[in-house]
């Protein structure tokens, strides 16, 4: 199992958290699986940014985006070259440290 840690976050996770995934698993997927409430307006069909996080370890041992993800990253709210839309990012056999960033373009959440 891969250790995957949430960086603290003030609305979703505000101690941090750190969860066991599934290689082939994707982040948001073990997120969801474990409490971990990333917003994901589209239903993860890569349609959308607000399952932007931000990975600052073990970036490298994900498989590169694809050019649809890239082109929706670019709307993403602070966006940086370790971004990745978490419903598209598949774990592999190398521990994540992930940052979910602050805001999202989403201006409408069904939790608020």
């Amino acid at each position: 199992m891969t250790k995957i840690t949430f960086l603290p976050h003030p609305d979703i996770c505000p101690q941090g958290k750190t969860i066991e995934a599934e290689e082939g698993q994707s982040i948001l997927d073990a997120a969801l699986k474990h409490g971990v409430e990333i917003e994901h307006a589209c239903e993860k069909s890569c349609a959308c940014t607000t399952c932007h996080v931000i990975v600052r370890r073990g970036y490298n041992s994900l498989e590169p985006p694809i050019e649809r993800e890239e082109d929706l990253l670019d709307r993403a709210w602070g966006l940086e070259p370790q971004s990745r839309l978490s419903c598209q990012a598949i774990v592999a056999d190398e521990d994540l440290e992930i940052e979910i960033p602050k805001y999202t373009i989403n201006q409408v959440s069904e939790k608020r």
